[in-house]
């Protein structure tokens, strides 16, 4: 028992020394996190080509964010009246699904990061400290090890490590001392798995899965630009069309105090009079309809940006009116050559086409699992131990080892299901691409036709408007006059709110419909604030 008081308080000491080390190593951790998003949007960075549109507005929430990455608040009272610009910002900046989008960019980047780590250097080290007592001895030890493991391009593993243990013997007749290990061990395929690009498959299928979603990234923010300008637009002509609503309400009203004035006097019948008062009830529930319509379209919009439905806002309608003064220009070009550059430049299409080249890859990877295994296993090492109780070199001893490991080929079931699997894929594959551009090439050739159509339609309509406003006018001064019928103004007046409401739905469909052109045709470029170019 005389050693027990001492050797208890040195397994303390070691355990504190330990546990001492531990919490310093966690102390001295650094900031993971931002090693991460350094590391990701370095591979995005990488990724992403200037063609597929500028680099901004890709980051995700709790990082740090680009330069000339949009900045506004979400307090829309600060706006006054919100702006198209500033609601394609504020939908940039706050929409749940663009956020999700940016999230999945980053994670699949992230995995890239891991995927390439397989090809690094891959440190490990532990340490362990113990007691040990027993009725003759008492001993206490601590074990040590530090290494690392790296796969080659080429198939080559390499694994290292050194290993340390010391014991110290408190009690009795043994000795304790220092024991060492330096170990190193080479495998190299000579067939099966040897080939530089079986070896290199998931980090090329990595690579390129990157690269796709940077592209439909850039896709959905093309696509997302036009869905927030066009609704933008359409509450506008909501908004219009309550305007049409109240002034056809309001225009009714007075025509009902004039010919009530005329019934009175018994110049017109009283027929007459109810009729205009039924013509005045229906235009108030369409001002009523309308109304709600309008506002519940706002609500809609507010969460495209973001915001409770809870917030006020109003929209710019100098924006609808700027639409009417822009000269309406006809699509000048044919549906061949809008295809073709659809084909060119839609990067849905071009991620489709790489997946063929990346069905073809597999097909040759599955075509190597069919080789012999074969590898060339060398190992070399050195073990020396030192005595406790001298401090001197016990002894050394150096061990050298070259083996071959081979399997022959026998069973290759499983080998034969992923060869035959990825040969289908690879007709998968194709065929989706010939769907994926028939697809684009339909949506073109219809993009184009609404686009025809609506330009037409809208200057059909405006001219139908203008002829309506202009028979209005007329009935309406021959009336003031007593010169015609009160039926002449209230068809006039009919005909003229659903002209106004046929043209401010037909600027819309023009609108969009061009919106929507140079969407699917990949034309549309995105600008740092959100809004669009081509």
């Amino acid at each position: 028992m005389l050693y027990n008081y001492p050797c208890k308080n040195s397994v303390c000491l070691i355990l504190c020394a330990l546990t001492c080390l531990c919490g310093w190593l966690g102390c001295a951790q650094h900031n993971y996190k931002k090693e991460a998003d350094d590391l990701v949007y370095n591979i995005i960075d990488q990724k992403w080509d200037e063609d597929f549109g500028t680099k901004n507005n890709y980051k995700i929430s709790d990082t740090e964010p680009s330069p000339n990455d949009i900045q506004i608040e979400k307090e829309v009272t600060s706006f006054g009246v919100l702006t198209l610009p500033q609601a394609v910002a504020l939908a940039t900046a706050y929409n749940r699904e663009y956020q999700t989008q940016k999230e999945e960019l980053y994670i699949m980047a992230l995995d890239l990061r891991l995927t390439r780590h397989d090809f690094e250097y891959q440190f490990f080290g532990g340490a362990g400290a113990g007691y040990n007592a027993d009725r003759n001895d008492e001993a206490i030890g601590v074990e040590s090890n530090i290494g690392f493991n790296r796969l080659l391009a080429g198939g080559t593993r390499i694994s290292t490590e050194l290993a340390a243990a010391w014991v110290d013997v408190l009690t009795g007749n043994l000795r304790g001392g220092l024991a060492s290990i330096l170990s190193a061990t080479v495998t190299q395929p000579l067939l099966r798995g040897s080939d530089r690009k079986v070896v290199l498959e998931n980090l090329t299928q990595a690579e390129r899965d990157t690269l796709y979603e940077v592209r439909s990234f850039n896709r959905f923010r093309k696509a997302f630009v036009v869905s927030v300008i066009s609704q933008y637009y359409e509450i506008l002509q909501k908004l219009d069309a309550v305007e049409n609503a109240r002034n056809n309400y309001i225009t009714l009203a007075w025509i009902y105090e004039r010919v009530e004035k005329l019934a009175n006097a018994g110049r017109v019948p009283l027929l007459e009079l109810d009729r205009i008062r039924q013509e005045k009830i229906t235009a108030s529930n369409i001002f009523s309809q309308s109304e709600k319509e309008y506002k519940h379209a706002i609500d809609k919009f507010k969460i495209i940006l973001g915001l409770a439905t809870t917030t006020e806002l109003q929209l710019d309608e100098n924006e609808f009116e700027a639409l009417r003064t822009v000269e309406m220009i006809e699509p000048d070009f044919t549906e061949s050559i809008v295809i073709e550059a659809a084909l060119l430049q839609r990067l849905d299409l071009v991620n489709s086409a790489d997946a063929i080249i990346d069905a073809q890859r597999k097909v040759y990877v599955a075509t190597d699992g069919f080789r012999a295994d074969a590898d060339l296993v060398g190992t070399a090492g050195v073990i020396s131990a030192r005595r406790a109780d001298r401090g001197t070199l016990g002894w050394m001893r150096e061990e050298y080892g070259l083996g071959l490991e081979i399997d022959l080929p026998l069973d290759r079931v499983p080998e034969q299901n992923v060869y035959r699997k990825a040969l289908i894929t690879l007709n998968k594959r194709q065929r989706e691409y010939e769907l994926t551009a028939d697809t684009v090439a339909l949506e073109v050739r219809r993009a184009h036709r609404n686009l025809t159509e609506a330009a037409e339609r809208y200057k059909a309509l405006l001219e139908a408007l203008e002829l309506a406003q202009q028979r209005f006018n007329n009935n309406f001064l021959l009336l003031q006059h007593g010169k015609a019928s009160s039926r002449r103004v209230l068809q006039a007046q009919s005909d003229l709110f659903e002209a106004q409401n046929d043209a401010g739905q037909a600027l819309l469909d023009y609108t969009t419909a061009t919106l929507n052109f140079y969407r699917d045709t990949g034309a549309i470029q995105v600008l740092p604030d959100g809004m669009w170019k081509l």
